[in-house]
Formats: structure tokens, C-alpha cells, sequence
């Protein structure tokens, strides 16, 4: 039953900077989204983990099910941003659900999430650019690949946005192509065979390991809640955000989901979770050698490099919103809320993550770690911890909100919020109990680096009730000055 309570009267307020460009139509959201993805390296990355130690043939009703959890946050989170349209994601939403201090903690936190991701994947990509680069005869280290990678990503975040998104359009499409042709090719071989109905038979899903399989999947969606930072980039943010999550959150568990599916068909169903053990990386390879040919094998070499530069430059540019809107509402330095005049874009966000990126992947070059197994694990992990207690964060903040909203629902802001709650809940469990498995060591000190997330957040709450004793006005301008923000004295 829909509740008659009045909503409280929302009044824009002005923002702190000149504004983004609105720029960004729903296929460009989505494409900045899906590249985050980064599709080849998921496939080729976290695929044959999922086989090996996961549920073996039952991994492509794993991404399924991770999809519907995904789904059922997406229903709130698209509800959500109806009502709020800013460039500040998470922080924005769970300032308006629960108050101002979560909100400064869950800005903090995601920061640092999203700046983890990036030097984790700006690590895997030059790991991987070194490997193609040699193997045609060009041998160049890695930090040189990694940091050839941010340099771009720097110079992409300073520039316009849409130049971005196409870049990223042209990426992805390269990409899915060549994993739809190796379906293809599998399909055309094995027919029917394909796509076994044992994947998703139910003592092939929930076999042993399937809670390990979960949380490789949802590893593989981090960034899919992205189209909320780029309201104030689109040129319809009520219809674009919604549409941009949902289209999402489908296309990325349908093609998981199949291309995995076609994999267990290729290898079969009682032999996947043993060959992806022995091979792991070069599974996806191997496949293409067979069905397509070296040429072709080559050619997802490449992709998977680009595939990862694309998430890479899909996580900065996310990152950057993060910075600005906190510079904007002075909760970092407002200088990185500097919009460039011709590019409309966050540009000294982008110098500063830029600048941080960079640090955190020389620190471990010099340390001599290994840009895999140690830098894009460790970091992956630790964003991928964040950002999935973002969610459910905000999954709460849904809940919240529309607890006296005339636009409650008991679908799409009560019970959908509950069950992604429960399931991000428990994904985060996993996340944290196998964060040793992730990372691939068995140190104290690189398992314990989740607690920066719990710091971060700490330290979020305390500076927010520092703001709100000693800079009463700066504390009121917290998760306010969005375009479609509420009046400060609404904001608990």
C-alpha cells in the first residue's frame, strides 16, 4: 500500500561550482559502465577462478543469480535516483537516506574503493601488456605499460566525458564481439551440447564452492552502479539513470552467463572445474586456439589489454565524481571541484586521482612486487570490499527514504531493497572470509587491509560530527548541493 504522507517540499540549491556539461545520452552511460566491467579480462580473469575453486559447471547459474541480487538493488537504487540526480553516487544517496555523517563516511570509503580499483587494475594491465608486448618481440617492464596506461586515463579524465564514453563504446564492442564469436564457433561445433542443461541443474549450482563462485561473479560487476555519478553529465537524468543501471546490471549476467555457459559445453560439464584448475588464465586462449585459430587468439591477447585499459579509464572516471562532489560540498579541498572551462570536466579530480594512482603503483614497484598476483589482486580486493558495502549501505538508504515517501512501493523500495540487502550482505561475508583466497597470500599484513575500509569510514563519521561542532554551515552543505538536492535542514 502506497503511503499518504506528504513528501517534504525539495528546493534546488545552488551548487558550489560552475556545472558539469550535459553531455551524456543513455547508451554513453551505459558504455562508461559496462567497459568498468572490463568484459575480456572478466571472462578471461575470473571465469576459470570461478570453475576451479567455485561451483565448476554450475558458474553460469552463478552469474545469474548474482545478476538477480544486483537486479533486485537496482530496482531501489533506479527508485532513488528519481528523486535525487547528482555526480555524487553513493555518497549523495546514503546522505539522503541516513544523514550527513554516513554520508561523509560512505564518501570517504568510496574514494578510497574506487582509487584501490584503479591502481588494481592499472597494475593487471601492465602485467598483461608486458606479456603480449613480449611475446611480439617488444620487451617492455611493466610499471612503463602502467604507467603509459594512467598518463592516458589522465589525459581521457581532463578531457570531455563523451570523447570517453566513445572511446570505451568502440573498446567493448571489439571485445563481446570476439567472445560472441567464440560462442559462435562452440555453438556451431556441439549444437545443442552447447549450452548443458546441467549448468543450472540444482546439485550442480549448490555444490561446494558456491559461495566462493558468488563472490567471483559479483567481483566481476564492480563499477555497475555507476550510472547515478553521471545524473548531472545527462541530458534526461530521470529517465537515462534508471534506464542506464537496469540495461547494465542485464547486459553484463547475459553475457557472463552465456559465454561461460558455452565454455562448460566446449570443455564439459565433468571436466571444466579440472582443466580450468590446470589452465586458468590461458582457458579462454586454449578455447580460441581450437575453435577460432591463432589469428583470432592474438587478436583477445590485444583485447584483453584494452579490455582492462577500458576499466580502467570507466573506474577513473568514476572516481573523479567521487572527488569533485566532495571538493564541491567542502568536505575535501574545494579546489577539486575546479570545472575546466572548455572541457566541462572535473580536471583537477582527475590530476589529483591521477597523481594518487600513480603512487600507490610505484610503491609497489619499488617494492618489487609483482604486479599481479600481488598489486591487482591485493587492490582489486580491497575496492571490491568497499564498493559491495557501499551497496548495501544504500540498499538501506533506500529503505530509509521511502519510509514516509508518497512514492513508497512494496516492490521497488521495500521488499527488492530487503532481498539485495540480504544478498550483498552475504556477499560481503564471503568477500571477507575469502579475502585471503582472492589476494593469493597467506600475509597478516595483506589480509588486514580491509580495516582501511573500516578506517575510512570511522574516520568519515568523526569528521562529520567535528564539522558539525565546530563548522556548523560547512557541515550543513553535506549531501546538499546537488542540482535536485533537498534544503539542508531536511538532510537528517
Amino acid at each position: 500500500m502506497t503511503s499518504t504522507v506528504p513528501a517534504r517540499t525539495e528546493h534546488p540549491a545552488p551548487a558550489a561550482a560552475p556545472g558539469l556539461r550535459r553531455t551524456l545520452t543513455t547508451p554513453r552511460i551505459v558504455f562508461l559502465v559496462v567497459a568498468a566491467a572490463a568484459p575480456m579480462s572478466g571472462v578471461v580473469g575470473s571465469v576459470p577462478l570461478a570453475y576451479a575453486i567455485g561451483n565448476g559447471a554450475g558458474v553460469p547459474a552463478t552469474f545469474t543469480l548474482a545478476g538477480l541480487i544486483l537486479l533486485c538493488f537496482s530496482v531501489g537504487y533506479a527508485a532513488m535516483s528519481r528523486h535525487v540526480v547528482g555526480a555524487g553516487g553513493f555518497y549523495t544517496y546514503i546522505g539522503r537516506g541516513l544523514g550527513r555523517p554516513p554520508a561523509v563516511a560512505a564518501g570517504l570509503t568510496a574514494v578510497l574503493a574506487y582509487t584501490a580499483a584503479v591502481a588494481g587494475v592499472a597494475g593487471a594491465f601492465g602485467y598483461f601488456a608486458a606479456l603480449v608486448s613480449a611475446a611480439h618481440g617488444l620487451p617492455v617492464p611493466w610499471p612503463v605499460w602502467t604507467g603509459g596506461a594512467l598518463a592516458l586515463a589522465a589525459v581521457m579524465g581532463y578531457r570531455r566525458i563523451d570523447l570517453s564514453a566513445r572511446l570505451l563504446a568502440v573498446l567493448m564492442v571489439a571485445e563481446v564481439a570476439v567472445l560472441a564469436l567464440l560462442a559462435l564457433a562452440v555453438g556451431v561445433r556441439h549444437g545443442a551440447d552447447t549450452l548443458p542443461a546441467t549448468a543450472f541443474a540444482p546439485h550442480t549450482v549448490f555444490a561446494p564452492g558456491l559461495g566462493v563462485a558468488l563472490m567471483f561473479a559479483l567481483i566481476s560487476y564492480v563499477g555497475f552502479e555507476a550510472a547515478a555519478l553521471y545524473g548531472e553529465e545527462s541530458r534526461d537524468p530521470k529517465r537515462s539513470v534508471p534506464v542506464a543501471t537496469y540495461a547494465s546490471v542485464v547486459l553484463i549476467t547475459v553475457f557472463f552467463a552465456l559465454i561461460s555457459w558455452a565454455a562448460v559445453g566446449a570443455i564439459g560439464a565433468d571436466r571444466v572445474a579440472g582443466t580450468a584448475g590446470r589452465q586458468l588464465g590461458d582457458l579462454f586462449f586454449r578455447l580460441s586456439d581450437d575453435y577460432l585459430g591463432g589469428f583470432a587468439t592474438g587478436v583477445m591477447q590485444v583485447l584483453l589489454c584494452t579490455s582492462l585499459f577500458g576499466a580502467l579509464l570507466g573506474l577513473h572516471t568514476a572516481a573523479n565524481r567521487y572527488l569533485f562532489v566532495l571538493g564541491r560540498e567542502r568536505v575535501l579541498p574545494s579546489s577539486l571541484a575546479r570545472v575546466h572551462p572548455r572541457h566541462a570536466s572535473p580536471h583537477r579530480a582527475s590530476v589529483v586521482l591521477s597523481l594518487a594512482t600513480a603512487a600507490v603503483c610505484g610503491v609497489f614497484a619499488l617494492a618489487g612486487a609483482h604486479p599481479y598476483t600481488t598489486l591487482a589482486t591485493t587492490m582489486l580486493a580491497l575496492g571490491t570490499v568497499g564498493i559491495v558495502a557501499l551497496q548495501a549501505a544504500v540498499a538501506v538508504a533506500v529503505l530509509v527514504f521511502f519510509r514516509r515517501h508518497p512514492d513508497a512501493h512494496w516492490w521497488r523500495t521495500r521488499l527488492a531493497p530487503v532481498l539485495a540487502l540480504a544478498g550483498l550482505a552475504g556477499a560481503l561475508w564471503l568477500l571477507l572470509d575469502n579475502f585471503a583466497l582472492v589476494t593469493g597470500t597467506g600475509s597478516v599484513w595483506v589480509n588486514r587491509i580491509p580495516w582501511l575500509m573500516a578506517g575510512a569510514a570511522l574516520g568519515g563519521l568523526g569528521y562529520a560530527w567535528w564539522l558539525r561542532a565546530r563548522a556548523p554551515e560547512q557541515y550543513r552543505a553535506v549531501a546538499s548541493t546537488a542540482p535536485d538536492a533537498a534544503r539542508p535542514q531536511d538532510i537528517p
